[in-house]
């Protein structure tokens, strides 16, 4: 595990090593046990090394038999053994025991159809002397980040992180706005979009390649869901269990001390049970909560690693937003809203003192159903078939007269928001509950200026792609397919792998082996949601593992309580930041809705939570990256 940066000058001009080694030392975090430089005429690549495999020797950059290519890689190919043993019966010799060296000799022999074969996580980067060509690869979900500038005379600059590719005197720092109104609708810049105009990401399942200045890019891995099996649940239930079960068994392979994030969700509880009964020693986890005990979900921890005879450690996150905001906001390079950054942070930075590897259960739900929203999209789908009338005077009216609290979450707010959205068709319908700032609030909330530089352009469409893309899909594939060429990889895939990797550790995710996301992609919707029960099927395979009172209860997810937060100790640092004459000055909202949103929560009269959280994170990126230094 480590971190890759490099360039290549398309005028043919001598790389600058100094400047290399400046983008290298910028994402030593990656990769603080060594460092690994290849510069060959107008080519530079590094990369930082986290040693977990091969300790001896598998340093980078890593040669093929006649040195014609060099490689350097971020990740971990858990295969490799399997791949290594077929190669050198082909006559393929190796000097080196790293899962580097078997993808070089991959590319070697099959050219990016090498990627095919790979079960793992990665971004490589392989220069070839005799084509004269750059290539780069991400791995099917978007585990491992890549992110590149084409410049105008045809140089390449890539990295794993803003802070090594944003070191390069040629990227521009201009800001994306059309990046920034996607942000407030969805958290987080979607890929291929970044904040900077200058940088792009590369996409979950892509590998890009430059030769004489030009670039292109390709898709080569996508879920197939139309491709249905017919399998009994009792079948169904077993070879899931299976593959989660030997996708764990490979993520366990290290040289380092492993443990596990637990969260006692169904899924970390899974993954935890499996790895304990694969494990000759009892498993290392680590949970976190938080003082306010509505949002602490440590006493299903701590009775699940009971339960498995796990190692059971927590910590308690006591906020210090002066102290890791300015980290958060270093780290991730671009505005990133998802408070959940925070208590990841921590228990990645707790887990690093005692552990370099760690399992987590990110990537079940995005599989097997299991957010609300998924039953929520078909129950949408069965009222729309309802005559409208009826919808309105016998529902509609009668739900909007119940009290609520624009305070608090609770089920008569989330069925009122429910009905406001379900009228709507499908894709409208989900970009609003995917959505922080609400597409009807947008016009109101964006100064005149900000408005005309977006020129109308809509975030929707990094949904709508998808959808479209699921025609003939029932309305639940069609919803995962979108979350996992979304959701997962813009949001929670970028929050596990900055915040670990702030803190030196490497996170691994069974769920997320393709060969798991493919077989669940093969299921019939009513194995993953039967009769509106969410992740019906993972909850039957967790069920044989972990207690039942653990699987069988509504899923609270990593909830923050920000809320909480911003009326407390975080009340002042807010004001001090977002209602400051720089952040007013800003152009990109309106002063006046930026008073309204910190006044209304603050006092206690609305909820404003995430859009507060937001818009402090947007601000602290423009003060940290834009703003002159």
């Amino acid at each position: 595990m480590c971190g890759i940066t490099g360039f290549v000058n398309a005028n043919g001009d001598a790389a600058n090593q100094a400047l290399l080694a400046s983008m290298n030392h910028a994402i030593i975090h990656r990769g603080p046990d060594e460092d690994g430089f290849y510069v060959h005429q107008n080519v530079g690549l590094a990369m930082r090394r986290l040693s977990i495999i091969d300790l001896a020797s598998g340093q980078q950059p890593i040669y093929n038999a006649d040195k014609t290519k060099a490689i350097v890689f971020n990740g971990e190919i858990y295969n490799y053994q399997t791949l290594r043993a077929e190669l050198e019966e082909q006559g393929h010799t190796f000097y080196t025991k790293s899962d580097t060296e078997v993808v070089l000799h991959l590319y070697d022999k099959y050219g990016a159809d090498g990627l095919e074969h790979l079960r793992g996580m990665f971004a490589i980067a392989i220069w070839d002397t005799q084509d004269r060509s750059l290539f780069l690869a991400r791995d099917r979900v978007g585990k491992k980040p890549i992110l590149f500038s084409h410049q105008p005379n045809g140089d390449l600059i890539f990295g794993s992180e803003f802070s090594a590719v944003l070191k390069h005197p040629s990227v521009s720092r201009e800001v994306d706005n059309t990046a920034i109104d996607s942000y407030m609708s969805f958290l987080c810049v979607p890929a291929p979009q970044t904040a900077f105009k200058a940088i792009r990401k590369l996409e979950p399942g892509h590998w890009l390649k430059w030769k004489d200045g030009k670039i292109e890019t390709k898709r080569y891995w996508l879920p197939d869901f139309s491709k249905k099996i017919k399998i009994s649940e009792a079948e169904a239930i077993e070879e899931t269990t299976r593959i989660l079960r030997e996708s764990t068994k490979l993520r366990m392979i290290s040289e380092v001390p492993l443990g596990a994030f637990l969260s006692g969700g169904v899924d970390s509880s899974a993954v935890v049970a499996l790895m304990a009964q694969e494990s000759s020693t009892p498993v290392k986890t680590f949970s976190i909560g938080f003082e306010e005990q509505d949002f602490s979900e440590l006493k299903y921890a701590k009775r699940v690693a009971e339960h498995v005879g796990a190692e059971y450690n927590e910590f308690v996150v006591r906020p210090n937003a002066l102290e890791v905001l300015p980290t958060i906001v270093e780290h991730y390079g671009e505005p990133y809203a998802d408070p959940s950054a925070i208590p990841t942070y921590y228990v990645s930075k707790e887990t690093r003192k005692h552990v370099t590897v760690a399992l987590n259960g990110d990537g079940g739900d995005e599989s097997f159903a299991g957010y609300e929203r998924y039953m929520a999209m078909e129950v949408a789908d069965l009222y729309r078939s309802l005559p409208k009338p009826l919808r309105k005077l016998f529902i509609e009216g009668p739900i909007n007269l119940l009290p609520t609290s624009e305070l608090k979450k609770t089920r008569v707010r989330d069925v009122q928001r429910f009905f406001t959205s379900a009228n709507e068709e499908v894709k409208a319908r989900y970009f609003r509950w995917m959505s922080n700032f609400k597409p009807a609030l947008k016009p109101g909330l964006y100064t005149a200026e900000f408005a005309q530089s977006i020129n109308g352009a809509s975030a929707s469409h990094v949904l709508d792609q998808w959808f479209d893309r699921a025609k003939g899909l029932g309305v639940l594939d069609a919803t995962l397919l979108t979350d996992q060429m979304t959701y997962l990889p813009n949001d929670l895939l970028v929050k596990v792998d900055i915040a670990s990797m702030a803190n030196s550790l490497e996170a691994r995710s069974p769920f997320l082996d393709h060969k798991l996301i493919e077989f669940a992609a093969s299921l019939p919707e009513s194995l993953k949601m039967n009769k509106f029960r969410n992740k019906y099927l993972l909850k039957k395979v967790a069920a044989k593992l972990v207690p039942s009172e653990v699987i069988y209860r509504r899923k609270m997810g990593f909830g923050v309580p920000v809320g909480n937060w911003f009326r407390g100790e975080m009340k002042d640092f807010v004001r001090g930041v977002l209602l400051s004459e720089k952040s007013l000055k800003r152009g990109i909202v309106k002063p006046e809705m930026m008073q309204k949103y910190v006044d209304e929560h603050t006092s206690g009269k609305f909820d404003h939570a995430f859009q507060i959280w937001s818009l402090l994170m947007l601000e602290l990126w423009f003060q940290r990256f834009i703003d002159p230094q």
